[in-house]
């Protein structure tokens, strides 16, 4: 059978639904875009745990507290959930790893942004985990079987992060002037970043259109953000709080928010390393893996351990 043969069997599956799964042939840049794609969300949880980690100990109330713990745990949980499904791809962790820590693999430009106040966790959560889930839900059905399956439990956490993110700025929206001030604060810092996360603008996007041929994606970088603009709109007069965007208003001709342009310099700079916490972040990863060295040795050694008594049983 020629490569030709197998790029039409492979491509008919897609086109018919059915889910590619790790022993099937695939087209290697198929192989390396969902490498690409699923190890930079992976990265994107475990480094999203930083900014907010920082508020753990300083919530209000051991409510909040509670709350922001289990969130956190959610996202190392989606970490590990994605490490292993790109893992079926043939790429090691240690591999996806090394390259976070060098710089080669990217992650959410987002999580590249400091964390000033409580109400930014309230933020995160309601627009950084909405535009997630915009995309996210999409990912569902994605033609990688792995990758579509760890999507549906990622998804369904993803939207009691959003939840509680929303309810932490809907208590500040209805407290004293200096808490309204402090919620209008955080929207005010996160609304444009929190645009920058589907990428691109679709022009600019160099993989969409491949991406969107394999069903890999299933919507563009600007539809999503569109759908996105559009659900933000309206759950903000809830909040009785504005969007930091004189140039947003409904388009009645096409049923959409018409909207700002996002200051693509900003956007590139932050993807190339120049962000206001790249340096931190990184940091933080590197150090974190170097002193979990012996844990992970300890935990290598226990396996070995367990695997020598029950083959000597």
């Amino acid at each position: 059978m020629t490569l030709h043969d197998l790029e039409k069997i492979f491509q008919a599956k897609i086109d018919q639904e059915i889910k590619i799964e790790p022993k099937d042939w695939m087209p290697e840049a198929y192989r390396k875009t969902n490498i690409r794609q699923i190890s930079q969300h992976a990265h994107s949880e475990i480094v999203g745990m930083l900014p907010e980690g920082n508020w753990i100990s300083r919530a209000p109330s051991l409510k909040r507290k509670a709350i922001l713990v289990a969130k956190v745990q959610d996202e190392a949980g989606h970490g590990l959930y994605l490490y292993a499904a790109a893992e079926t791809l043939g790429i090691s962790r240690d591999q996806m790893i090394d390259d976070l820590h060098s710089g080669k693999a990217k992650y959410s430009s987002i999580f590249n942004y400091p964390t000033l106040s409580w109400a930014d966790m309230g933020a995160i959560g309601w627009l950084v985990d909405g535009a997630a889930i915009m995309n996210q839900v999409m990912l569902c059905r994605t033609s990688y079987g792995p990758y579509a399956r760890a999507m549906v439990r990622i998804c369904k956490e993803e939207s009691f992060h959003q939840r509680q993110g929303f309810d932490a700025l809907l208590v500040l929206s209805k407290g004293s002037e200096a808490q309204r001030a402090m919620c209008q604060d955080a929207i005010n810092r996160w609304w444009w970043p929190s645009l920058m996360m589907f990428g691109p603008k679709d022009s600019e996007s160099t993989n969409s259109d491949q991406s969107m041929k394999w069903k890999i994606k299933r919507k563009t970088n600007d539809e999503l953000r569109q759908n996105f603009v559009d659900m933000i709109a309206e759950q903000i007069k809830l909040l009785g709080m504005t969007l930091p965007d004189p140039d947003l208003k409904w388009n009645e001709e096409r049923k959409h928010y018409d909207f700002g342009e996002i200051d693509w310099t900003e956007f590139w700079n932050v993807v190339k390393g120049n962000g206001p916490c790249n340096k931190q972040r990184l940091d933080a990863r590197r150090k974190a893996h170097t002193e979990g060295q012996w844990v992970r040795e300890a935990a290598i050694a226990y396996a070995n351990k367990k695997k020598e008594k029950s083959a000597a049983a």
